[in-house]
């Protein structure tokens, strides 16, 4: 059913006609309008290839990989300058993108909506913890963080950007500011963009992609044109930032294969290792996340930890363990002034800004859209709250271990006179790094490990990048499947071409300025995402109080539960139901009682569907009562058989050999309600329907009352003889269904 054609009122919360607006561009208004972005976004024809975006960010990179090898000096001396005027003039624009983005993200954790689940209220996480957040940690720590954690804060002990060099103050902040380079910042970019991706993913069931999360403020068209210029600036983007930190990777492994093997270093060195990363690509694509992926962001945690524990045993554990509690606090109390600071009125403050910060502001937003549609890959049933504070803790966390211990057990060298080392680690940063490690016992067992560590970051890097890159330039209905593996395999070998051409071009200096370049259209992107993130999270906060509006109960989302007498109290507490149980109770109680409400609705002219199939996974029947509602939002009321595991300390009735039971769960559009209608009688099964539709009615007039037309319910239209006014109060309410007396159901006319 169609809405009238509006134009909104920014500040004067009305509705106004208008005849030049095409109602079907307009984005949704209502929850019953969300619900058509899967349709509205993706086609019968399943997942297949965006040849538009493929086509276009293919000739993007290829040509700028182009330019890059025949003219070196050029595309470097050029990149410079771009950059040079980005400091000046824009450098504010990335701190306060970084800051926005920082407050977003923690307001959406601590809100109440931080209990919003990505996917329904009843789904659950796929990967343990520590899985989780190994995962979490290798798609977001490149090998670039092993490269600055040694040549970072030598930097700015000898050359600070606003204290004397080789001063305490200077010795204070040097590592700080490496951690904060790698800290909060950047896994806010990636909380943004990772929990809206899946919140509408498996939440809404669109596509798994940032186009679909900007639905809510651009409807039908983010399917069009405007949706491919968004999901070709994101690939673009992503493919520099994995580009930069392959590029940064071989520089360092190149060393390292050359001390443990004797391997000549050089550009030929280096272009091999890239070929290595395409291969090992290539190898992985056919496994997905679950296997390759899975495997090796462990194995990457694990062979990272062993590395930092000999480190910390062997070398100057009392200094380290002193100096990592000192950072940590300092980090923790300067955050906010380092998050804001220009550096204004130092002089050549903007040099230091982009050489440093900017780049690396601009370093994470680049890599933003690729870390958060893998995280969202892998979140499906976490909270917006779990999500968030694991993201910005956990790895940050991890990160700051690493750079504590490398950054100053480099420091204490440099304390200790060795000048030379320290010169080496500004000028050379990878010669740097295994320099330091050479100054350990057991010098060459270290390396090794270091060096696998290195090459795990690397072709985890490689590997969940490719497959971002397909699913960004693809089509995907399922937000569980991911691009074609030719594309996968594709987007490797661009990804190669493009590290080798700026390699070529210049080294890792040429790759810091096409990141911070590329990385500028992707904060736009981040404003776009925030903006309608939190439109449609005003419409899960108007739907909960809309829920709980009438009376205060137990269910999930407002509403009383099923009363029961005390005898079926009883004989429930401890009893955990077999399937056969549960499946002969829906067919003898369940299906009875909902046929009955169904039947009598339509006797008094409702225009009602049931829907009586199979469940998915558990195979019981599952029942869904709608009640067309017009205009408003419909009323569902669902049941479904829910797995659980029996708890340890067993049950009366618990099936011998049995660890799971079904519940019988209500749910809604949002999810279940978290209540056990097993045991009920059809009369109980039947007064919890009318309840649930009373409480859907109150939801509806507190919308109106609320003014939520924007994100709830669709504007009301002039009253007339052939569109009936919708109801704007709860007097109004009350009139078109009183609250029931001897009658089950009223006539809503």
């Amino acid at each position: 059913m169609k809405r009238p054609i509006v134009e909104r009122e920014l500040f004067g919360g009305t509705d106004r006609p208008s005849r030049d607006v095409d109602p079907e561009k307009l984005p949704p208004i209502s929850s019953t309008e969300m619900s058509r972005g899967p349709a509205e976004l993706t086609d019968e024809r399943g997942s297949r290839v965006n040849w538009k975006v493929f086509l276009i960010s293919s000739a993007v990179i290829l040509a700028f990989s182009i330019w890059a090898m025949l003219m070196p000096d050029t595309a470097q001396s050029t990149m410079k300058a771009a950059v040079d005027w980005i400091s000046v003039n824009l450098g504010w624009f990335y701190v306060v993108t970084v800051t926005v983005v920082i407050v977003f993200v923690l307001w959406v954790a601590l809100s109440k909506e931080g209990s919003v689940r990505l996917g329904p209220d009843h789904s659950r996480p796929q990967y343990n913890l520590f899985t989780w957040v190994a995962m979490l940690f290798a798609a977001g720590v490149g090998i670039d963080m092993l490269f600055y954690s040694v040549t970072g804060p030598i930097t700015q002990f000898l050359q600070p950007v606003n204290a004397d060099p080789e001063s305490a103050a200077a010795a204070q902040d040097a590592v700080v500011w490496t951690m904060f380079h790698y800290g909060i910042a950047g896994w806010s970019m990636y909380s943004l963009l990772g929990m809206a991706m899946g919140y509408f993913a498996y939440r809404w069931g669109m596509p798994l992609s940032i186009r679909a999360v900007l639905y809510p403020l651009l409807g039908k068209r983010v399917r069009g044109a405007t949706g491919d210029v968004i999901d070709i600036f994101a690939l673009v983007g992503t493919v520099f930032g994995v580009a930069t930190s392959m590029g940064i990777g071989v520089v360092l492994l190149n060393v390292g294969f050359s001390t443990l093997f004797g391997l000549p270093q050089g550009l030929a060195l280096q272009i091999g290792l890239v070929l290595v990363a395409v291969i090992m690509t290539v190898a992985a694509c056919t496994s997905g996340v679950d296997k390759g992926i899975r495997l090796v962001s462990e194995l990457n945690l694990w062979s990272c930890a062993a590395m930092m524990l000999y480190i910390l045993v062997t070398g100057k554990t009392a200094f380290l363990l002193n100096a990592m509690v000192e950072n940590i606090g300092r980090f923790i109390f300067t955050l906010p002034e380092r998050t804001l600071s220009t550096f204004a009125y130092v002089s050549d403050g903007s040099e230091w800004m982009g050489a440093w910060t900017l780049f690396f502001w601009a370093f994470w937003l680049a890599w933003g859209p690729f870390v958060g549609l893998f995280l969202a890959r892998i979140s499906r049933g976490r909270t917006l709250r779990e999500f968030v504070i694991a993201a910005i803790s956990a790895p940050v966390l991890c990160d700051f271990i690493i750079v504590t211990i490398f950054g100053n057990s480099a420091l204490s060298e440099v304390f200790d006179g060795n000048s030379e080392f320290a010169k080496l680690a500004i000028d050379s940063p990878e010669q740097g790094w295994y320099a330091l490690l050479e100054m350990f016992p057991g010098a060459t067992f270290l390396i090794g490990l270091a060096t696998l560590s290195g090459l795990l970051f690397y072709l985890t890097s490689a590997n969940s990048g490719a497959m971002v890159m397909s699913n960004f330039s693809s089509t995907i209905p399922n937000p569980e499947e991911d691009g074609a593996k030719w594309l996968r395999i594709f987007w490797a070998v661009v990804t190669a071409v493009l590290t080798i051409a700026m390699l070529v071009a210049g080294g890792v200096t040429t790759m810091e300025y096409a990141t911070l370049i590329f990385a500028l259209p992707v904060t736009i992107i981040a404003y776009l995402v925030m903006a309608s993130f939190s439109k449609v999270l005003r419409m899960e906060r108007a739907e909960r109080e809309g829920r709980t509006r009438k009376r205060r109960t137990t269910a999930v989302h407002g509403g009383r539960t099923p009363e029961k007498t005390w005898r079926q109290r009883l004989a429930t507490l401890r009893s955990y139901p077999s399937k056969k149980s549960v499946d002969r109770f829906v067919a003898e109680v369940v299906e009875p009682a909902l046929e009955a409400v169904a039947a009598e609705f339509r006797e008094l002219d409702y225009t009602v569907e049931l829907i009586q199939e199979p469940g998915p996974e558990s195979g019981i029947t599952e029942s869904t009562l709608i009640v067309d509602m017009g205009e408003q939002r419909n009323f569902q009321y669902q049941i479904a058989a829910v797995e659980h595991n029996v708890p340890s300390f067993g049950g009366r009735n618990a099936p011998r050999g049995n660890d799971v039971y079904f519940r019988i769960e209500v749910f809604t559009q949002t999810g279940s309600e978290g209540y056990d209608l097993m045991g009920l009688s059809s009369q109980q099964i039947i007064d919890d329907v009318l309840d649930r539709y009373e409480n859907h009615l109150s939801f509806l007039a507190y919308s109106h009352e609320h003014s939520y037309q924007s994100v709830v319910t669709p504007p009301t239209p002039p009253a007339t003889d052939s569109i009936p006014a919708v109801p704007t109060s709860a007097e109004e309410v009350e009139e078109i269904d009183p609250e029931p007396t001897s009658e089950p159901v009223h006539d809503r006319t």
